[in-house]
């Protein structure tokens, strides 16, 4: 039997592959991935290997302490302390205690049970089209999941802010910010109206699989200011936007000038390792601690804090913020220019090294045309760079690759996107 058929007698039908015609990748190396036949791949999607597929001082940390020792954290051990205090130091002052998880789903679970846990309450304000986690708990609070096919809608505690998207949401334009700002007010009016506390509001600063979507200027903000006012918890999701891959900051939510009550991390903390945390203040920290212990059997053992050591190491030593900053600004330029070639070009944005292109099929309308998505990212993967289809109308080409990618990547990158054009619209 092929790869294919023993996948599909051995592994549940929920797990999806990538591409019409799935590629069997063998290795790994910096920005590159290698089929089984030997040809390269530019990735230019896998965020989850932050700092480059396989590279060597992640590989080092983890076989060095994998030697030596790996082990829960019931026992006292430098490194997890070492890493925690690396990692807060990328915070802002007060977001000072952590909790390790092995995924971003747990790390937003846990955020979701001690803002529970405080709140007395279940009552969550979400954005339309978000996605936090594969969890039961997650898919409640996931629209992007539980209004798609197979799910069921919101609980009632959920509540949804329309998608704020400044081109193609409910409200539109640049001074679009005030209406989804009321669209919160009026959500926390109505949780107050029915006598209950709102327990939190839980946010991408920049959202992932709801498109690649850059918030209207203010809304992230004076949202937090009203849900503080309500008695709520701020909760940032971190776990596609963190470490450096915006370029002009180090986190997301520092794009909007907010500062979280929680902040939830994972994918690239580990480069590929199941590393995740999630960090907050001393005072959430003592509330939360009730008596109810918090154990992970995994969560910060130590080969997961090497690895996350290294990841923040190779970070700074190899200035790969910086690098996103200038090389994504110099890959947006480069794709806005296209853009004025192809006017099924919706929209263009981004920062740093996370990019959307939406694509629509009437300039007018702005119709998502999804399967001019599909057909492109099929197609690039067969001129050898690999992209993905996101949005809640699976319109939206997103471009996320590890931060190590360079000018040379963005030009082959943008190459291959308009021969791919040429082909699809003028075939």
């Amino acid at each position: 039997m092929n790869i294919l058929t023993l996948r599909k007698k051995f592994l549940s039908p929920s797990l999806s592959l990538s591409y019409d015609k799935p590629i069997h990748i063998t290795r790994g190396e910096g920005q590159y991935l290698y089929d089984v036949d030997g040809k390269r791949y530019l990735d230019a999607v896998n965020n989850i290997q932050h700092v480059g597929h396989c590279h060597p001082k992640i590989v080092e940390a983890a076989h060095e302490q994998n030697e030596l020792l790996n082990v829960n954290t019931r026992y006292l051990d430098e490194k997890i302390i070492h890493y925690a205090q690396s990692l807060t130091e990328k915070l802002p002052d007060g977001l000072d205690v952590c909790f390790f998880t092995n995924s971003g789903s747990e790390s937003n679970d846990l955020a979701i049970r001690i803002a529970r846990s405080i709140s007395n309450s279940k009552e969550t304000i979400v954005l339309d089209s978000a996605y936090h986690g594969h969890l039961s708990s997650l898919i409640d609070l996931s629209p992007y999941k539980h209004n798609s096919k197979g799910g069921s809608g919101p609980p009632d505690f959920v509540h949804t802010v329309p998608l704020p998207d400044p081109f193609r949401g409910v409200y539109r334009g640049d001074n679009c910010s005030i209406d989804y700002i009321n669209e919160v007010k009026k959500i926390i009016k109505i949780i107050k109206n029915k006598g209950n506390q709102l327990s939190a509001f839980f946010v991408e600063a920049l959202m992932g699989c709801g498109g690649q979507i850059i918030l209207p200027d203010g809304f992230l903000k004076e949202s937090f200011k009203l849900v503080h006012e309500a008695g709520g918890i701020c909760i940032a999701d971190e776990v596609q936007i963190g470490f450096g891959r915006v370029g002009s900051n180090y986190w997301g939510f520092e794009t909007c000038d907010v500062l979280p009550d929680i902040v939830t991390l994972g994918k690239s903390m580990g480069n590929g390792h199941p590393l995740s945390a999630l960090v907050t203040t001393k005072e959430i920290a003592e509330k939360f601690n009730n008596g109810m212990e918090y154990f992970n059997s995994f969560g910060g053992n130590p080969v997961s804090c090497a690895i996350g050591q290294a990841v923040l190491d190779v970070i700074d030593n190899e200035e790969l913020q910086k690098n996103a900053r200038l090389v994504g600004d110099y890959l947006i330029k480069k794709l806005i220019a296209l853009q004025s070639d192809y006017e099924f070009i919706g929209e263009v944005r981004g920062w740093g090294l996370f990019l959307g292109i939406e694509m629509i099929n009437d300039v007018e309308s702005l119709k998502p045309d999804k399967n001019a998505a599909k057909t492109i990212a099929n197609e690039m993967k067969n001129s050898g760079v690999l992209i993905s289809v996101d949005g809640p109308d699976h319109n939206v080409l997103k471009i996320k690759p590890p931060i190590i990618f360079n000018y040379e990547n963005a030009d082959e990158l943008v190459f291959n996107f308009r021969s791919v054009l040429d082909k699809y619209y003028y075939a």
